[in-house]
C-alpha cells in the first residue's frame, strides 16, 4: 500500500487549480488548501474527498507553523512578497516547498539552512521561469556533450489572448492584476549583442521604442522587447562563450506604441494625487486627463490635440493611440475608480474593460532560438518552439503552463525522483530531466529544428 502523502496548497489564484487537479489524480495524495477566505478554498476542493479547504493567514507565524508541520511539502502560489516568509517556515519544519517565482536574494541566502534541514525549495517552475529553462537548458547541455558552443541564445515568451480575441488597443488581456503589467513597462533591460553590453535606461518609454517585429508564426503579428537583465543568464545557463544572449517579452503589433503613449501621458506613474485620492471629491477621466496632461479644457477635442502633441503623434499611429485611449474612456465623462494615483486609477480601468470573456481563450508562446558552432567548427542553427491554447470553459493556457509544471514537480519531490536539497531552480539535469519528460507526457512540450 502506497503511504499517505500529506500536501499544503497555500492560495487560490488561477495557478491553483491545474496544479491541484494534477496532484489530485493520485489517491494516496491528501491536499490542504489554504486561503485567507474560506470560500475560495472550498470553491478550488470542489467537494473532493482528498481535498480539505481551511483558511490560513501566512504573516502569522504560530498558524503558518502549526499548518506547515501537519504535512510534507508546501506549496507556495500567493504573492511573492511572501514566499521567503513560507520557506523559512519549511526549512525551521523541516518540510519541502514549491513555488514558480523566480529565486530572489532572500531566498537565495536560505540555502545552506535547507541543504541542513535536508529540504527541496524547488521555485521556477511554471512556463516562464520554468519550461523555459527545461528545454534551454536540454538543447545547451547536448551542445556542450559534443564539444560544441552557443554562439546565440534569443528566447521569447508571451500570454496574450488569441488573435480572434485581442480585440481592443492593446491586444491584451488580463485574467489577473493589471498591475504587475504595468509596471514591468518601466523596467530597464540589459543584453549582450555581438560580444558588447547593451543596456536600456527606461526613459521616455526607451524600452517601448526598443520593440521589434518577431516571427514565430508567419500568421502572428507579434512584436519583442527585453526582458530585464538577460546577463545573469551567460552564468545561469552556462554559456560564458555566447556572443548574443537576450530573453524577451512577447506582446502584438501596436502594443509597445500604445504603451508608451500612456507612459508619455503620466499613466505609469504611481506618485500619489491628491485629486485622484480614493477620499478626494468623484472625478471624471476627461478631467482627470486634463490634469495629467496640464490644461484646463475638458472637451474631447482638446484633448486629443493636448495628446497628440505630447507624444509627437502622426499617421497612423496617431490615429491608432487616439481611437485606444477614446475606447478605454479617457476622453470621456465616464468616473475615474479613485486608487490615489494614476497608475492604479488605469488598472482598475484596464481590468474592468480587458477582462476575458466566457468564450474568449488566451495564448502561451515561448521560443528559444540558437546559433551552435559546432566541435568541427560548422555552423547550425535550433529553433525549440512552444505554443499552447486555452480551452473555453476550462483553463487558460497560462494557468496550465505554471500550475501543471508546478504540480509535477511537488510529485516527483515526493516520490523521491528529485532529490538535490536546498533552495533550487530546474538547473541540473537530475532536476530538469524528470520534470521535461512527464510534461511531455501532459502535452507540454517545446518542438526542435534543426536547421
Amino acid at each position: 500500500m502506497v503511504a499517505e502523502k500529506k500536501i499544503l496548497l497555500i492560495g487560490s489564484g488561477f495557478v491553483a487549480g491545474p496544479c491541484l487537479n494534477y496532484l489530485l489524480r493520485r489517491p494516496e495524495n491528501k491536499i490542504t488548501v489554504a486561503c485567507r477566505t474560506i470560500s475560495k478554498s472550498q470553491a478550488l476542493c470542489n467537494g473532493h474527498p482528498n481535498a480539505t479547504p481551511i483558511t490560513l493567514d501566512v504573516s502569522n507565524e504560530a498558524q503558518l507553523d502549526a499548518e506547515v508541520a501537519k504535512h510534507d511539502i508546501v506549496i507556495n502560489l500567493i504573492p511573492y512578497i511572501y514566499h521567503p516568509i513560507v520557506i523559512k517556515s519549511c526549512i525551521k519544519n523541516k518540510k519541502h516547498c514549491c513555488t514558480t517565482s523566480y529565486v530572489s536574494p532572500v531566498m537565495a541566502e536560505m540555502d545552506e539552512a535547507a541543504k541542513e534541514a535536508g529540504v527541496t525549495c524547488m521555485n521556477e517552475i511554471g512556463i516562464d521561469p520554468g519550461v523555459d529553462h527545461l528545454y534551454a537548458l536540454k538543447v545547451i547541455n547536448e551542445v556542450h556533450e559534443r564539444k560544441g558552443k552557443i554562439i546565440s541564445f534569443t528566447s521569447w515568451c508571451g500570454g496574450l489572448p488569441v488573435p480572434e480575441d485581442s480585440n481592443n488597443p492593446l491586444g491584451y488581456k488580463f485574467s489577473w492584476s493589471a498591475r504587475g503589467v504595468l509596471l514591468a513597462l518601466r523596467n530597464n533591460a540589459r543584453y549582450l549583442k555581438d560580444g558588447k553590453i547593451v543596456e536600456i535606461e527606461n526613459v521616455n518609454g526607451a524600452l517601448m521604442k526598443s520593440a521589434k517585429p518577431v516571427i514565430i508564426y508567419p500568421g502572428y503579428a507579434f512584436v519583442g522587447y527585453p526582458n530585464r537583465d538577460s546577463l545573469s543568464y551567460l552564468e545561469r545557463y552556462h554559456i560564458p562563450e555566447a556572443k548574443n544572449c537576450m530573453r524577451g517579452t512577447l506582446r502584438y503589433q501596436g502594443f509597445p506604441e500604445f504603451a508608451q503613449a500612456l507612459a508619455e501621458v503620466g499613466f505609469l506613474d504611481d506618485t500619489p494625487k491628491d485629486y485622484l485620492a480614493k477620499d478626494a471629491a468623484p472625478i471624471t477621466w476627461n478631467v482627470a486627463l486634463a490634469k495629467l496632461l496640464g490644461i484646463e479644457a475638458t472637451d474631447a477635442a482638446s484633448l486629443k490635440q493636448a495628446v497628440t502633441e505630447k507624444c509627437k503623434l502622426t499617421g497612423e499611429n496617431k490615429e491608432a493611440i487616439l481611437y485606444g485611449f477614446n475606447w478605454l474612456g479617457l476622453f470621456s465623462e465616464d468616473p475615474v475608480v479613485q486608487s490615489g494615483n494614476a497608475l492604479d486609477c488605469l488598472c482598475a480601468t484596464l481590468e474592468q474593460k480587458l477582462q476575458y470573456g466566457p468564450n474568449e481563450r488566451d495564448l502561451c508562446v515561448l521560443q528559444h532560438k540558437f546559433e551552435i558552432e559546432e566541435a568541427d567548427g560548422s555552423i547550425s542553427h535550433v529553433n525549440s518552439t512552444g505554443f499552447w491554447t486555452g480551452v473555453v470553459g476550462g483553463d487558460s493556457a497560462m494557468a496550465t503552463t505554471v500550475g501543471v509544471p508546478c504540480g509535477i514537480a511537488v510529485q516527483l519531490i515526493l516520490d523521491g525522483v528529485i532529490t538535490r536539497r536546498g533552495v533550487i531552480a530546474p538547473m541540473e539535469k537530475d532536476v530538469y530531466e524528470p520534470i521535461r519528460e512527464t510534461l511531455a507526457k501532459e502535452g507540454i512540450f517545446m518542438v526542435e529544428e534543426k536547421w
